[in-house]
């Protein structure tokens, strides 16, 4: 496959979807062959009976003797599905299923689709806590802001597994992979970026924080309520945090006076970016407009204005895609035994898919291609080597 082709896809039918999502579209085989009594005499009873008391005596075997070390919760409530909202853990089960075909494909790794009928932090963590010894570790998805914050931190507080929520992290992997080659495209450094957020949910928080921590100095976040600013009234704890990290100008008001001047745009909200913004911001200017399936900006707006374009969409060039991340960051922890995933392990993980694009980098292919095969054993492998360096 040529990486440089953003292969156009034809317009999909319901009728085809229906077909492939028709009885799920997950199953779970015997890793073994059962063709014996001897084979059911190991595999269950009595032999099983060797293997759970070896796990008594030593719980840290559990990851030799069972699946767990390659084995991954995909848990939602489907109180926050991209593009379509709250829709519920019963319509948001054909999501984390797909989320598992992902991590099997892409990692080789076993993943179970988990959807919760309960809302609340409280309700959530229970829940996950009560099934964590399952698995080795927790992907969260789909979970509302502000609530995911608080139930992500919670249960790495409490769990010896790797929780992560893709729809914060995994983001902010990619979308800061994306902005160091965009910033190599065009003869920027992402120190001396003015950048404007727009959306402070799940993902506008992580990427903020991401991009700090890979140098960014100037970020001002939009909200529905304008900037994020210290000072500003009803602010959750969350924003209140944001608040106290960024906007170093001290800006106050809305999206005019965000974007003046601004070099680059991380939409990461359901919102519109018009013309008149972007006629506000400095020449040639960076947008990832990544909401789907309408980017915040019109893509024949984009390209007029934009030295580099990104969206959410595998129907465009530069396709910002959690994909890049999640299965390559998963299997890098699980392998290396860490019991979580430290903001050092992110940045590697955003570093080598960053590194995957190589001397075929342009302004259209900033982002590898999310079917590369190289790309999940280099993120991979990055995350092993930070996780050993973290201890």
């Amino acid at each position: 496959m040529d990486n440089n082709n953003n292969d156009l896809i034809a317009p999909i039918t319901p009728e085809e979807v229906f077909a492939a999502h028709r009885g799920g579209k997950l199953s779970i085989k015997s890793s073994r062959p059962l063709t014996s009594k001897r084979d059911l005499s190991i595999a269950y009873s009595p032999g099983v009976a060797e293997a759970c008391l070896a796990i008594k005596e030593d719980p840290a075997r559990a990851r030799e003797l069972t699946g767990i070390s390659r084995t991954v919760a995909v848990v939602s409530d489907g109180s926050a599905v991209l593009g379509l909202g709250n829709i519920g853990p019963h319509a948001a089960l054909p999501v984390m299923e797909g989320k598992c075909q992902l991590f099997t494909t892409f990692a080789d790794l076993n993943a179970i689709p988990i959807v919760l009928d309960v809302h609340s932090a409280d309700e959530i963590v229970a829940a996950v806590t009560a099934i964590a010894p399952s698995v080795g570790a927790i992907n969260l998805e789909d979970i509302a802001a502000p609530i995911c914050f608080e139930v992500e931190q919670r249960l790495e507080e409490s769990l010896n597994i790797p929780v992560f929520h893709d729809d914060q992290h995994g983001t902010a992997v990619v979308v800061t992979a994306g902005l160091a080659n965009a910033c190599r495209v065009t003869g920027r450094n992402l120190e001396d970026l003015r950048v404007v957020v727009s959306g402070a949910g799940a993902a506008g928080v992580a990427c903020t924080r991401m991009l700090l921590e890979s140098g960014v100095k100037d970020i001002v976040v939009l909200d529905s309520r304008g900037i994020v600013s210290q000072g500003r009234e009803n602010l959750n704890p969350v924003k209140e945090k944001i608040a106290e990290v960024t906007n170093p100008r001290g800006l106050t008001g809305g999206p005019a006076e965000a974007f003046t001047g601004a070099d680059a745009f991380i939409g990461v909200s359901r919102g519109h970016v018009g013309e008149e913004l972007l006629q506000l911001m400095a020449p040639e200017p960076i947008l990832f407009s990544l909401a789907n399936p309408d980017p915040e900006i019109p893509v024949e707006l984009a390209n007029k204005y934009g030295s580099v374009v990104a969206t959410g969409r595998s129907d465009l060039p530069n396709q910002v895609n959690n994909v890049l991340a999640f299965p390559g960051i998963f299997a890098g922890a699980l392998a290396a035994g860490a019991t979580h995933i430290a903001p050092a392990m992110k940045l590697a993980a955003s570093k080598a898919i960053a590194a995957c694009v190589g001397d075929d980098l342009a302004a259209d292919f900033i982002m590898p291609s999310p079917l590369d095969p190289k790309v999940e054993p280099a993120v991979s492998k990055a995350v092993q080597e930070a996780a050993r360096k973290e201890g």
